[in-house]
């Protein structure tokens, strides 16, 4: 996934087709992206367009980390207040995003790349974010 831009975008259409996710979630996907690409690239300004693809288990893996570094132990209330309670969740998001032409996929993505990549309740579990948080 990568994000692309020059695009005017119908906000009420990607949210409608996408479910339940509030405008947040979306937001928190599309930092997530830049985190992830942060994540896999040393140095990001350095790297080609083309060469900053991310995969969905790095991107939900990315969302994890990002979520607990930026809401702490309320990670995982955050997400399931915007409906995000498995990876597949994210990858609604982000394929509703690719749908609406905000981000952008190779013939190598799908939606099955979300699913299962980790399990929330041991992701977000009070010792995996004791654990995540004592090691910052």
């Amino acid at each position: 996934m990568s994000e692309q831009h020059h695009h005017t975008i119908d906000w009420r259409e990607i949210l409608t087709s996408a479910g339940p996710y509030p405008m947040e979630a979306f937001a928190f996907v599309r930092e997530g992206l830049n985190y992830a690409v942060e994540q896999a690239h040393d140095d990001p300004d350095s790297v080609p367009e083309v060469e900053r693809h991310i995969c969905g288990q790095q991107l939900c893996i990315a969302l994890r980390d990002m979520a607990i570094e930026k809401y702490g132990l309320l990670a995982p209330t955050v997400l399931e207040h915007w409906k995000v309670c498995r990876t597949n969740d994210f990858g609604r998001i982000v394929f509703a995003m690719i749908d609406a032409g905000l981000m952008t996929k190779t013939s190598d993505d799908n939606l099955e790349d979300f699913r299962a990549v980790y399990d929330f309740d041991e992701a977000f579990s009070q010792d995996s974010l004791l654990a995540k948080l004592g090691s910052n």
